[in-house]
């Protein structure tokens, strides 16, 4: 299985492809159509790749119990908490509506099915891929039912140990080889010390043959700048239109200027990031040229002198000679021609002398 997939319709990725950025809106739209059309824009001017929701059926989500208790906190739209959710969920009509416009937009859509019949009714509005949130991915069941219907999947793994991570990671490839895992904390705000980014690296090696990212709930963008540096090939996270907003996940969200940077910064890390491979760029040659040391005589040598060390010096050259790390390798070689005192030692005036100079 290779570690680069195509996520959504001729976007791949993991290996060399650009790191996926999820502006995820998640309920922060407040349950409002026109903020949510405003955050799916937001999204595509700041050059995110990826809108995205969270879908619920509740009745599939939550016990009766759960629904009716009294909700009375500062962020509650409503007496109990199944009417501050409902308050929240947009119905099937209002999702083909706001996938409409992202498509006119031109960004992709998708949401997190928290439910099985949520993820029945995503599968039948063709977003490109699941996304599996935190709350979910120990649920066995649920991960082999939407492994199974063969779009790719992105997991969270807030709240999970690595042993379950082994299990979630076996469970979805038996049914579906496109999916990536993402590092996360569920804590909103994150504070630094509980990110955690090291376990990255860890899933890196645990799982070498799938794309790693990371799920962000913490303030500012360095800590998911980072991420991508440490090789997350996904990134999500959080947007709003108000930090102060009512709602939980405000506060740990992103402003448009905030997202805009955190993709400007991606994308200047990614540069950055390079081949791997240790050489000297075209860039260099102008301060080579200049300050580049080479091999001079430290003393007169005449014609047909065996070479020994004390009689040679390296220093910055006119002309560049015999380049500074193949001194040792003039030792015991003869010079076919004479040299001054101070003078470069060029490869030609040195008998079995094989490397040439750098240019």
């Amino acid at each position: 299985m290779p570690l680069q997939f195509e996520l959504c319709p001729g976007r791949m990725i993991g290996g060399n492809h650009p790191c996926f950025i999820i502006a995820e809106i998640g309920q922060n739209h407040q349950g409002d159509m026109e903020i949510a059309k405003k955050m799916i824009k937001m999204a595509k001017d700041c050059g995110a790749d990826c809108a995205k929701f969270q879908k619920s059926e509740l009745e599939y989500k939550f016990n009766k119990r759960a629904l009716e208790r009294p909700y009375t906190s500062k962020n509650s739209w409503g007496k109990t908490y199944g009417e501050h959710k409902r308050h929240l969920e947009f119905s099937h009509e209002q999702y083909r509506e706001l996938q409409k416009y992202a498509s006119e937009v031109g960004i992709f859509f998708t949401a997190s099915g928290m439910d099985e019949m949520a993820v029945e009714f995503l599968y039948e509005l063709n977003v490109p891929f699941f996304k599996v949130g935190s709350g979910d991915t120990n649920n066995f069941p649920y991960l082999e039912k939407t492994a199974k219907k063969g779009r790719p999947m992105v997991v969270s793994s807030g709240m999970q140990s690595m042993e379950t991570m082994r299990r979630v990671y076996k469970t979805v490839k038996q049914h579906n080889k496109n999916f990536a895992i993402l590092q996360c904390t569920s804590a909103y705000p994150l504070e630094a010390e509980d990110v955690n980014l090291r376990v990255i690296t860890e899933y890196q090696k645990e799982f070498p043959d799938i794309p790693i990212g990371y799920s962000g709930h913490e303030s500012g963008i360095s800590i998911s700048v980072a991420a991508v540096a440490l090789g997350a090939k996904v990134i999500e996270r959080h947007i709003t239109l108000d930090k102060k907003a009512k709602g939980s996940d405000h506060e740990a969200s992103l402003v448009d200027s905030e997202l805009a940077e955190l993709v400007r910064s991606i994308r200047l890390v990614e540069r950055a990031l390079g081949s791997g491979i240790k050489q000297m760029l075209p860039c260099e040659k102008a301060c080579h040229d200049k300050l580049g040391k080479s091999v001079v005589a430290k003393v007169k040598i005449t014609k047909g002198t065996v070479l020994t060390l004390d009689m040679l010096a390296v220093k910055v050259a006119e002309p560049m000679g015999v380049p500074a790390e193949d001194i040792f390798q003039l030792v015991g070689k003869t010079v076919t021609e004479e040299v001054e005192e101070d003078e470069s030692l060029l490869s030609e005036v040195v008998d079995s002398y094989g490397k040439k100079a750098k240019s």
